[in-house]
């Protein structure tokens, strides 16, 4: 096939379908035209996570064989090392060598195009348009982040063996159909907690890699509390060295050097992942208490701490000395960290009044301004004074939630009743906590953003985020454990239609991952008997 004839076959197909939804909605937008389909849903929808907005089988088969190559139009380095990432992931398995072409020349058959030219905008940053022929797969997308996203819907189109690391027979097959595709939220996060206990580098990126494939783009790194201080900052050196040496329990500590944190950053980036860093604040820092004496009210450094108690201790709000400190800290953060947010926690500070409180989160967001970032917090800092652009966490209040609301503060919703991945399954699982409640997996699904709390609508949320707390983690498997599957289902709530999520149709393709985990290696809670309850 010719390059004209290639670029014309995509754009003829592109134009049908464009057309195909103007006559079914009337309208020229497709994110519009995706809602008058969405009610009938298709028996025939291709079963990933999350599920796409439209998805129409067309009844051929594509196969991807040795001679297959991967085209990228235009061929920019960005998106030659999106070429490169899907190569990657398909190489390993079909032992194919399937090269990154940067101009589209005579070919065989059987080929896939990454483009971004001619895209229809109205995709948005991550939307795409994946299209699948019995002779070519073409990912179209308005800009490379939506390519990158579309990538993981075609590797779970593949076979469950796509993800072994080692060669295996195929064939590689995969049903003809069209999918147009965009997320309803535009925050769409994971937590991970390395306070309580600490995770090296390459545990951090395998984890930001399984949070990829379900097409989340936030990372929330939790990176200091009473138990330990996981970054290092220059000019308060102690802070990690000492005061990031224990872990709950008396565990192993550890820390990240900046050049380790920029690393897990870049690692991130290349999955259009954007990092949040948080450093808690004024509660939850025994370990900033203990490193430095100054810090303290009566200038007496604490003991180190590795307990599971909270709210016990504070930073000194009325001291000069902890503005310049926090001056600092987030300083530093800020110039190592692209991304526009910092987290500076703000949950249960039990010992102070609220007038301090409000004192110190107004003063602190004036610090994180100043740097040029935007300043995130839990749920109670909405009880101070907030500048529009700052954002709150929600967790378990709904009156600070409201509080927020009116008074135009953007919210992230992580209720801990059904998103807090630390907390059991059932009275039986042996990891985890239990004061939220049980979170079973139809739990953690079975919600939506918009309707929790009345008088919080989609027009006060950014998304949603799913935090999982280590304090009875202690190691990547414990996480994957009390994450797999409920990351997946905060996945799906945060990018599929609110109309188009379907418990049943869900639970069945939770099933359909599972065997992916087997084949990734993921250590993840099994359903019982094929049944989520």
């Amino acid at each position: 096939m010719t390059s004209k004839k290639i670029r014309a076959a995509v754009r003829v197909s592109i134009l049908f379908i464009t057309a195909f939804l103007f006559v079914q909605c009337g309208t020229s937008k497709i994110s519009s035209s995706i809602s008058g389909v969405i009610q009938n849903v298709n028996p025939d929808e291709a079963k990933v996570i999350p599920l796409p907005v439209y998805d129409k089988p067309t009844g051929n088969t594509f196969t991807l064989t040795s001679t297959s190559k991967i085209y990228v139009e235009p061929a920019t380095d960005e998106i030659i090392n999106i070429g490169n990432y899907l190569k990657e992931k398909l190489s390993a398995s079909t032992g194919y060598p399937l090269s990154v072409v940067t101009a589209i020349k005579d070919s065989s058959l059987e080929n896939i195009l990454l483009t971004t030219e001619n895209a229809d905008s109205s995709l948005g940053d991550e939307g795409y348009k994946l299209i699948i022929s019995k002779d070519l797969i073409t990912l179209q997308a308005y800009k490379p982040a939506g390519l990158f996203r579309g990538i993981q819907t075609l590797r779970q189109l593949f076979p469950v063996s796509i993800e072994s690391a080692s060669k295996m027979p195929g064939p590689w097959e995969i049903a003809t159909r069209i999918i147009i595709d965009h997320p309803r939220y535009k925050w769409r996060g994971a937590m991970l907690d390395v306070a309580r206990h600490f995770f090296s580098v390459s545990d951090v990126e395998k984890y930001i890699d399984l949070l990829a494939y379900y097409k989340i783009n936030i990372f929330h790194i939790h990176l200091s509390d009473d138990q330990g201080w996981r970054i290092m900052i220059n000019s308060w050196p102690n802070l990690a060295k000492y005061g990031g040496s224990t872990s709950i329990d008396g565990d192993a500590g550890g820390y990240y050097t900046q050049k380790d944190f920029s690393d897990i950053v870049a690692y991130a980036k290349a999955r259009y992942m954007t990092v949040v860093p948080e450093i808690d604040m004024p509660s939850h820092t025994n370990a900033a208490l203990a490193s430095y004496a100054e810090l303290n009210c009566d200038g007496k450094a604490r003991s180190l701490y590795t307990g599971d108690d909270v709210g016990f201790c504070s930073l000194c709000v009325d001291s000069p000395e902890t503005y310049n400190f926090l001056d600092d800290v987030i300083k530093e953060l800020a110039a190592i960290t692209p991304g526009p947010y910092i987290h500076v926690g703000g949950d249960e500070a039990k010992t102070l009044p609220i007038p301090k409180y409000d004192y110190f989160v107004e003063k602190v967001e004036k610090i994180v301004h100043k740097y040029g970032k935007q300043m995130i917090g839990w749920e109670e800092i909405s009880n101070a004074d907030l500048t529009p652009g700052t954002i709150s966490q929600f967790w378990v209040n709904d009156s600070l939630a409201l509080k927020a609301v009116k008074d135009g503060i953007k919210l992230i919703m992580s209720p801990a009743p059904k998103i807090y991945l630390d907390m059991k399954y059932d009275a039986s699982t042996k990891l985890g906590q239990d004061w939220a409640g049980y979170i079973n997996v139809k739990t953690s699904y079975d919600w939506d953003p918009a309707e929790l709390v009345k008088g919080i609508t989609d027009k006060n949320i950014i998304g949603v985020e799913a935090p999982v707390w280590t304090e009875t983690l202690k190691t990547l498997s414990d996480v994957e454990y009390m994450a797999f599957p409920r990351i997946v289902c905060s996945a799906e709530i945060g990018w599929t239609p609110a109309a188009k999520k379907n418990w049943n149709d869900f639970e069945y393709r939770l099933l359909v991952q599972q065997e992916r985990w087997d084949v990734m290696k993921i250590n993840y809670y099994k359903i019982p008997d094929k049944r989520l309850n």
